[in-house]
C-alpha cells in the first residue's frame, strides 16, 4: 500500500472521482461532517469554554482533520495520527518531567533572574511596578470571581492562554495547507519543548508570584517547594520581590497571579476551572526559560516569511504583549522571557541547518552522475599542420 500523500490539500485527489455518483455522495458526506464538527465545536465552547487542556484540544483537531479526509484515501486518516504523534509525545514528556526537579535534587533558582530584572529595570522589579500602577482588580471570595477588571486584563488573559492552543491549531492548519510546513513546524516546536523541559530539570527556577510569598530565610537552602509557596497570595513583609510602595485603591497591595482573571468576564467557566486545577499539578518552579515567550517568538519567526508585510506588525507586537502579560500577571520575569526568546532563535537556526543539510543530501542522491568521475570523451588526434594536396599522378616515361 502506498503511504505517500500529496504535500498540500489542494493537490489531493478524491478516492472516487466527483463526476461519479459515489464521488458526489462522499463529497457531500465530507462537507456535512465538517459543518457538524464546527457546529458541535462552537456549542461545546459556548457551554464549557475553550478546551485549554492540550489533550482535549489535540483530540478536537484530530477529529476535525479526520472529517476533512472523508472521501479521500483511507491512509490519510492514518497519517493524521502518525503526524500528530510528536505533539502527543510532548504532552507525555511534560507530564513526566514536571516535578522531576524535586526528585533530581537540583537547587532552585530564586535570585538570579530577579537580579537580572532589577538590572534591566534600573532597580525596579517589573512585576511589582506593573501591579502597583495597573492592577485594579481583586478576587471576591464570596462571589468567587474577579471584580474591577480593566480592558487590558482581558488582553493579558487572552494573550497568556493563547500559548496553550496556538501551536496545535497552527499544526492543524499547516497539515491541511502544506505538510512540508507542518513537518518544519513540528520539528521546531517539539525541539523547543524538549529543550525547555531539559532546562526545567537542570535549573528549576521560581516565578515572581512565588518570590512574593517567600523571604530570604525561607529559601536560604534553595528549596524546590518551600512551605511559603503553599499559602494563598497575601502580604509578606520583606519578601524577595520587595514591598509595595503604592497601589490603586481597592486592589490588594501585594503581587497576585492574575492571568486568569479575565475568564469571569469572558464567561469561560471551564477554562477558568482548568487553569485553577492546573495550579495543583503543574511544576511551580519551571520558569526558565519561559516557554510562553519561546513558543510565541518561534511562531512569529516561522510565520514571518509566510505573511505579507501588511500583517508582519502583528508578529512584532505579539511577543511584546506576551512578555508584558507574563510580567504583569506575576507568571515570569523579563529574564525568563529573554531566555525563552534565545532558545527559540537557536532552535530555529538549528532546524534551518538540518533542513538545508537534508535538502542537499536529497538533491545529491537525485543526481548520482554528478558525483562520479567520468572519463572525458576521447579526443581525436589530428595534425595541426594544414592538409597537403594529394600527389599528382605521373605516367611512366618512355624509353
Amino acid at each position: 500500500m502506498n503511504l505517500t500523500l500529496p504535500r498540500s490539500w489542494r493537490e489531493r485527489t478524491e478516492l472516487v472521482p466527483t463526476d461519479r455518483p459515489l464521488g458526489k455522495v462522499l463529497r457531500v458526506v465530507r462537507w456535512t461532517a465538517v459543518l457538524v464538527f464546527f457546529g458541535v465545536l462552537i456549542y461545546d465552547w459556548h457551554e464549557h469554554g475553550i478546551p485549554f487542556d492540550r489533550e482535549g484540544l489535540l483530540l478536537w483537531i484530530a477529529v476535525g482533520l479526520a472529517c476533512f479526509c472523508i472521501g479521500r484515501h483511507p491512509v490519510w486518516m492514518l497519517w493524521v495520527a502518525i503526524d500528530f504523534f510528536p505533539f502527543a509525545m510532548v504532552l507525555v514528556a511534560y507530564d513526566r518531567l514536571r516535578g522531576w526537579s524535586d526528585q533530581a535534587g537540583m537547587p532552585t533558582w530564586w535570585r538570579p533572574q530577579l537580579d537580572v530584572d532589577k538590572w534591566l529595570s534600573f532597580g525596579h522589579v517589573p512585576t511589582v511596578w506593573l501591579q502597583e500602577h495597573l492592577k485594579h482588580t481583586y478576587y471576591d471570595a464570596v462571589a468567587h470571581r474577579w471584580v474591577h477588571l480593566q480592558w487590558y486584563d482581558l488582553v493579558v488573559c487572552i494573550t497568556y492562554f493563547s500559548f496553550f492552543f496556538l501551536p496545535y491549531v497552527m499544526a492543524g492548519v499547516m497539515w491541511l495547507r502544506s505538510r512540508t510546513d507542518f513537518y518544519r513546524w513540528s520539528l521546531r516546536f517539539v525541539s523547543l519543548s524538549f529543550v525547555a523541559f531539559g532546562l526545567f530539570l537542570l535549573i528549576p527556577s521560581a516565578p515572581p508570584w512565588a518570590a512574593a510569598l517567600c523571604t530570604s530565610s525561607d529559601v536560604a537552602d534553595h528549596p524546590n517547594d518551600p512551605a511559603c509557596m503553599q499559602y494563598p497570595a497575601h502580604s509578606v513583609r520583606n519578601n524577595l520581590l520587595g514591598d509595595y510602595h503604592t497601589h490603586i485603591a481597592g486592589a490588594h497591595p501585594y503581587v497576585e497571579r492574575i492571568a486568569g482573571a479575565g475568564w469571569s468576564k469572558l464567561h469561560l467557566t471551564q477554562a477558568h476551572s482548568l487553569w485553577t486545577k492546573g495550579f495543583s499539578v503543574a511544576d511551580p518552579v519551571a520558569a526558565v526559560p519561559s516557554l510562553h515567550v519561546g513558543g510565541t517568538v518561534l511562531f512569529c519567526i516561522f510565520m514571518w516569511p509566510r505573511l505579507s508585510r501588511g500583517w508582519r506588525w502583528l508578529l512584532v507586537g505579539y511577543p511584546i504583549v506576551m512578555i508584558f502579560s507574563l510580567a504583569y500577571a506575576g507568571e515570569h520575569y523579563l529574564a525568563d522571557g529573554i531566555a525563552g526568546a534565545i532558545c527559540a532563535f537557536l532552535v530555529h537556526w538549528a532546524a534551518n541547518r538540518i533542513e538545508r543539510w537534508h535538502r542537499a543530501r536529497r538533491e545529491k542522491a537525485a543526481s548520482p552522475a554528478a558525483d562520479t568521475l567520468e572519463a572525458p570523451p576521447e579526443a581525436t588526434l589530428e595534425s595541426e599542420c594544414p592538409p597537403t594536396s594529394p600527389l599528382q599522378e605521373t605516367t611512366p616515361s618512355s624509353t
